[in-house]
Protein backbone atom coordinates (compact mmCIF):
# COMPACT_ATOMS: atom_id res chain seq x y z
CA UNK A 1 0.00 0.00 0.00
CA UNK A 2 2.86 2.14 0.09
CA UNK A 3 3.20 2.65 -3.69
CA UNK A 4 -0.24 4.69 -3.49
CA UNK A 5 0.75 6.99 -1.07
CA UNK A 6 2.43 10.45 -1.87
CA UNK A 7 5.20 11.39 -0.29
CA UNK A 8 4.53 15.49 1.04
CA UNK A 9 7.47 17.87 0.14
CA UNK A 10 8.75 19.87 3.44
CA UNK A 11 7.39 23.45 3.62
CA UNK A 12 10.35 25.72 4.98
CA UNK A 13 8.95 28.57 7.12
CA UNK A 14 5.59 26.78 7.58
CA UNK A 15 2.84 29.27 8.94
CA UNK A 16 1.47 28.77 12.56
CA UNK A 17 -1.99 27.26 12.74
CA UNK A 18 -2.79 29.87 14.53
CA UNK A 19 -1.86 32.77 11.96
CA UNK A 20 -3.86 30.27 9.27
CA UNK A 21 -7.09 31.00 11.04
CA UNK A 22 -9.30 33.86 9.84
CA UNK A 23 -9.47 36.39 12.23
CA UNK A 24 -12.99 36.81 12.69
CA UNK A 25 -13.47 37.90 16.29
CA UNK A 26 -14.91 40.93 17.23
CA UNK A 27 -15.50 42.03 13.25
CA UNK A 28 -19.63 40.93 14.20
CA UNK A 29 -22.24 41.91 16.76
CA UNK A 30 -25.69 40.53 16.83
CA UNK A 31 -28.58 43.20 16.99
CA UNK A 32 -30.69 42.97 20.19
CA UNK A 33 -34.11 43.91 18.24
CA UNK A 34 -34.07 41.26 15.33
CA UNK A 35 -31.19 38.77 16.43
CA UNK A 36 -29.53 39.59 13.08
CA UNK A 37 -26.01 39.61 13.08
CA UNK A 38 -24.78 41.96 11.87
CA UNK A 39 -20.88 43.53 9.99
CA UNK A 40 -19.52 45.63 12.80
CA UNK A 41 -18.44 48.24 9.98
CA UNK A 42 -21.72 48.62 8.40
CA UNK A 43 -23.38 49.72 12.29
CA UNK A 44 -20.45 51.89 12.79
CA UNK A 45 -21.15 53.68 9.20
CA UNK A 46 -24.55 53.70 10.23
CA UNK A 47 -24.42 55.95 13.34
CA UNK A 48 -24.56 52.71 15.60
CA UNK A 49 -27.81 52.12 14.15
CA UNK A 50 -29.16 48.19 12.88
CA UNK A 51 -29.46 48.60 8.82
CA UNK A 52 -31.87 45.77 9.05
CA UNK A 53 -34.32 47.16 12.16
CA UNK A 54 -33.13 50.38 12.87
CA UNK A 55 -32.54 49.27 16.62
CA UNK A 56 -30.37 52.27 18.17
CA UNK A 57 -27.29 50.92 20.04
CA UNK A 58 -25.46 53.41 22.47
CA UNK A 59 -23.33 56.01 21.03
CA UNK A 60 -20.48 57.42 22.88
CA UNK A 61 -20.09 60.85 23.79
CA UNK A 62 -17.57 61.65 21.37
CA UNK A 63 -19.45 60.20 18.64
CA UNK A 64 -22.57 62.08 19.95
CA UNK A 65 -20.33 65.49 19.43
CA UNK A 66 -19.95 64.09 15.79
CA UNK A 67 -23.32 63.27 14.99
CA UNK A 68 -24.91 66.58 16.39
CA UNK A 69 -22.32 69.55 15.62
CA UNK A 70 -20.94 71.08 12.40
CA UNK A 71 -17.59 69.43 11.47
CA UNK A 72 -16.92 72.56 9.29
CA UNK A 73 -16.55 74.82 12.36
CA UNK A 74 -14.06 74.22 15.38
CA UNK A 75 -15.23 72.67 18.63
CA UNK A 76 -13.84 74.67 22.13
CA UNK A 77 -14.08 71.98 24.90
CA UNK A 78 -14.64 73.53 27.96
CA UNK A 79 -13.91 72.25 31.96
CA UNK A 80 -11.85 69.51 30.49
CA UNK A 81 -9.92 69.28 33.44
CA UNK A 82 -12.05 68.64 36.23
CA UNK A 83 -12.35 65.76 37.61
CA UNK A 84 -14.03 63.74 40.66
CA UNK A 85 -12.29 63.47 43.95
CA UNK A 86 -13.36 60.65 46.36
CA UNK A 87 -14.82 62.53 49.05
CA UNK A 88 -16.12 59.75 51.40
CA UNK A 89 -13.66 56.90 50.23
CA UNK A 90 -16.03 54.91 49.24
CA UNK A 91 -15.44 51.42 48.61
CA UNK A 92 -17.94 48.53 47.31
CA UNK A 93 -16.42 45.97 45.16
CA UNK A 94 -13.75 48.33 44.88
CA UNK A 95 -12.81 51.74 45.67
CA UNK A 96 -14.19 54.57 44.06
CA UNK A 97 -10.81 56.01 43.28
CA UNK A 98 -9.92 52.62 41.55
CA UNK A 99 -12.83 52.99 39.32
CA UNK A 100 -12.22 56.49 38.55
CA UNK A 101 -8.76 55.94 37.20
CA UNK A 102 -9.56 52.83 35.37
CA UNK A 103 -12.33 54.45 33.54
CA UNK A 104 -10.42 57.47 33.02
CA UNK A 105 -7.85 55.24 31.45
CA UNK A 106 -9.93 53.50 29.34
CA UNK A 107 -12.16 56.39 27.74
CA UNK A 108 -9.61 59.33 28.07
CA UNK A 109 -11.86 61.37 29.79
CA UNK A 110 -11.79 63.12 33.13
CA UNK A 111 -15.57 62.38 34.20
CA UNK A 112 -18.94 61.45 32.53
CA UNK A 113 -19.36 64.31 30.41
CA UNK A 114 -18.00 66.31 27.75
CA UNK A 115 -19.12 70.16 27.12
CA UNK A 116 -18.31 71.88 23.79
CA UNK A 117 -19.13 74.86 22.14
CA UNK A 118 -19.56 74.84 18.60
CA UNK A 119 -22.27 75.30 15.59
CA UNK A 120 -25.33 72.94 14.91
CA UNK A 121 -26.74 74.02 11.51
CA UNK A 122 -25.18 77.22 11.76
CA UNK A 123 -26.08 78.40 14.97
CA UNK A 124 -23.84 78.75 18.44
CA UNK A 125 -24.83 76.28 20.71
CA UNK A 126 -23.40 74.93 23.98
CA UNK A 127 -23.42 70.82 23.81
CA UNK A 128 -23.05 68.50 27.00
CA UNK A 129 -23.13 65.07 25.96
CA UNK A 130 -22.81 61.86 28.57
CA UNK A 131 -20.75 58.70 28.39
CA UNK A 132 -22.22 55.68 29.36
CA UNK A 133 -19.30 53.90 29.41
CA UNK A 134 -18.02 56.24 32.84
CA UNK A 135 -19.53 54.46 36.00
CA UNK A 136 -22.50 53.77 33.90
CA UNK A 137 -23.22 57.94 33.25
CA UNK A 138 -23.50 58.66 36.67
CA UNK A 139 -23.77 61.96 38.19
CA UNK A 140 -21.39 63.09 40.63
CA UNK A 141 -19.71 66.28 41.73
CA UNK A 142 -17.97 66.64 38.20
CA UNK A 143 -21.03 66.02 36.13
CA UNK A 144 -23.23 68.29 38.27
CA UNK A 145 -20.66 71.05 38.29
CA UNK A 146 -20.02 71.10 34.29
CA UNK A 147 -23.55 70.57 33.06
CA UNK A 148 -24.14 74.16 35.58
CA UNK A 149 -21.04 75.83 34.22
CA UNK A 150 -22.58 75.03 30.66
CA UNK A 151 -25.85 76.53 31.73
CA UNK A 152 -24.48 79.64 33.22
CA UNK A 153 -22.21 80.16 30.09
CA UNK A 154 -25.14 79.82 28.27
CA UNK A 155 -27.01 82.47 30.01
CA UNK A 156 -24.17 84.53 29.37
CA UNK A 157 -23.82 84.10 25.75
CA UNK A 158 -27.57 84.15 25.04
CA UNK A 159 -26.81 80.55 23.46
CA UNK A 160 -29.10 77.58 22.95
CA UNK A 161 -28.22 74.79 25.52
CA UNK A 162 -28.40 71.23 24.46
CA UNK A 163 -27.75 68.02 26.87
CA UNK A 164 -27.85 64.76 25.75
CA UNK A 165 -28.32 62.50 28.61
CA UNK A 166 -27.28 58.61 28.88
CA UNK A 167 -27.25 58.02 32.68
CA UNK A 168 -28.04 55.81 35.39
CA UNK A 169 -28.47 58.17 37.87
CA UNK A 170 -26.79 60.17 40.42
CA UNK A 171 -23.82 58.74 41.69
CA UNK A 172 -23.97 56.93 44.65
CA UNK A 173 -20.31 56.71 45.74
CA UNK A 174 -20.65 60.51 46.48
CA UNK A 175 -23.52 60.22 48.23
CA UNK A 176 -25.10 63.35 49.12
CA UNK A 177 -22.65 65.28 47.36
CA UNK A 178 -24.17 63.67 43.96
CA UNK A 179 -27.69 64.33 44.92
CA UNK A 180 -26.79 68.00 45.63
CA UNK A 181 -26.14 67.95 41.78
CA UNK A 182 -30.25 67.84 41.32
CA UNK A 183 -31.37 70.92 42.67
CA UNK A 184 -28.12 72.90 41.80
CA UNK A 185 -28.74 71.71 38.08
CA UNK A 186 -32.50 72.52 38.59
CA UNK A 187 -32.14 76.11 39.98
CA UNK A 188 -29.30 77.15 37.02
CA UNK A 189 -32.25 75.71 34.57
CA UNK A 190 -34.81 78.13 36.11
CA UNK A 191 -32.57 81.11 35.38
CA UNK A 192 -31.85 80.12 32.37
CA UNK A 193 -35.44 79.98 31.69
CA UNK A 194 -36.10 83.04 32.65
CA UNK A 195 -33.93 84.69 30.22
CA UNK A 196 -35.25 82.83 27.41
CA UNK A 197 -32.28 80.75 26.01
CA UNK A 198 -33.80 77.33 24.82
CA UNK A 199 -32.55 74.80 26.30
CA UNK A 200 -32.83 71.32 24.45
CA UNK A 201 -32.75 67.86 26.18
CA UNK A 202 -31.82 64.54 24.68
CA UNK A 203 -32.63 61.56 26.20
CA UNK A 204 -30.93 58.04 24.88
CA UNK A 205 -30.84 54.64 26.17
CA UNK A 206 -30.58 54.54 29.15
CA UNK A 207 -31.60 57.93 31.10
CA UNK A 208 -32.42 57.07 34.71
CA UNK A 209 -32.48 58.34 38.07
CA UNK A 210 -31.28 61.25 39.21
CA UNK A 211 -30.41 62.95 35.25
CA UNK A 212 -34.27 61.94 34.68
CA UNK A 213 -35.37 63.99 37.82
CA UNK A 214 -33.36 66.50 37.40
CA UNK A 215 -32.39 68.09 34.02
CA UNK A 216 -33.09 65.66 31.68
CA UNK A 217 -37.01 66.25 31.63
CA UNK A 218 -37.02 70.02 32.03
CA UNK A 219 -35.60 71.11 28.60
CA UNK A 220 -38.22 73.53 26.33
CA UNK A 221 -38.20 70.55 24.09
CA UNK A 222 -37.44 67.04 25.40
CA UNK A 223 -36.73 64.74 22.72
CA UNK A 224 -35.85 60.99 22.80
CA UNK A 225 -34.58 58.35 20.56
CA UNK A 226 -36.56 55.23 19.22
CA UNK A 227 -36.92 52.77 22.01
CA UNK A 228 -34.58 54.51 25.23
CA UNK A 229 -35.10 53.45 28.15
CA UNK A 230 -36.68 56.58 30.46
CA UNK A 231 -37.61 56.69 33.66
CA UNK A 232 -36.42 57.15 37.85
CA UNK A 233 -36.98 53.42 39.07
CA UNK A 234 -36.56 50.53 36.94
CA UNK A 235 -39.18 48.63 35.78
CA UNK A 236 -38.28 45.75 38.12
CA UNK A 237 -38.39 48.14 41.33
CA UNK A 238 -41.67 50.06 40.47
CA UNK A 239 -43.60 45.97 40.05
CA UNK A 240 -42.34 44.84 43.38
CA UNK A 241 -43.51 47.83 44.88
CA UNK A 242 -46.91 48.26 43.40
CA UNK A 243 -46.88 44.12 42.99
CA UNK A 244 -48.63 44.71 38.98
CA UNK A 245 -47.61 43.90 36.20
CA UNK A 246 -46.41 46.66 33.86
CA UNK A 247 -47.99 47.59 30.44
CA UNK A 248 -45.78 46.58 27.45
CA UNK A 249 -43.12 48.81 26.76
CA UNK A 250 -43.63 50.61 30.12
CA UNK A 251 -40.90 53.35 29.95
CA UNK A 252 -39.81 53.19 26.61
CA UNK A 253 -39.63 56.81 24.49
CA UNK A 254 -42.83 55.73 22.42
CA UNK A 255 -44.72 54.82 25.55
CA UNK A 256 -43.64 58.06 26.94
CA UNK A 257 -44.62 60.27 24.10
CA UNK A 258 -48.04 58.41 23.97
CA UNK A 259 -48.54 59.68 28.03
CA UNK A 260 -47.27 63.56 27.48
CA UNK A 261 -43.99 62.78 28.67
CA UNK A 262 -41.61 63.75 25.74
CA UNK A 263 -42.10 66.22 22.98
CA UNK A 264 -41.24 63.89 19.93
CA UNK A 265 -39.44 60.38 19.37
CA UNK A 266 -36.94 61.26 16.75
CA UNK A 267 -34.50 58.51 15.02
CA UNK A 268 -31.07 58.81 15.20
CA UNK A 269 -30.06 60.32 11.45
CA UNK A 270 -32.59 62.63 11.66
CA UNK A 271 -32.12 64.25 15.12
CA UNK A 272 -29.43 66.90 13.70
CA UNK A 273 -32.20 68.44 11.19
CA UNK A 274 -35.04 68.74 13.95
CA UNK A 275 -33.12 69.88 16.71
CA UNK A 276 -31.81 72.45 14.35
CA UNK A 277 -35.37 73.32 12.90
CA UNK A 278 -36.45 73.71 16.63
CA UNK A 279 -33.55 76.07 17.10
CA UNK A 280 -35.08 78.33 14.24
CA UNK A 281 -38.29 78.31 15.59
CA UNK A 282 -37.27 79.45 19.27
CA UNK A 283 -34.39 82.15 17.96
CA UNK A 284 -36.80 83.33 15.38
CA UNK A 285 -39.59 83.71 17.79
CA UNK A 286 -37.76 85.55 20.31
CA UNK A 287 -36.44 87.72 17.96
Amino acid sequence: MTWFKREKAPIENPTPVDERRVRTEGLWTKCPGCRAIIWKKDVEANWEVCPKCEHHFRLNARRRLELLLDDDHPWTEHDAELQSSDPLHFADVKPYAKRLKEAQEKLGMRDAILTMEGKLGGRPVICCSMEFGFIGGTMGAVVGEKVTRAIERSLEQKCPLIVVSCSGGARMMEGAVGLMQLAKVGAALARLDEARVPFISVLTDPTTGGVTASYAMLGDLNIAEPGALIGLAGPRVIEQTIRQKLPEGFQRAEFLLEHGFLDAVVPRKELKTYISRALGFFLDNAA
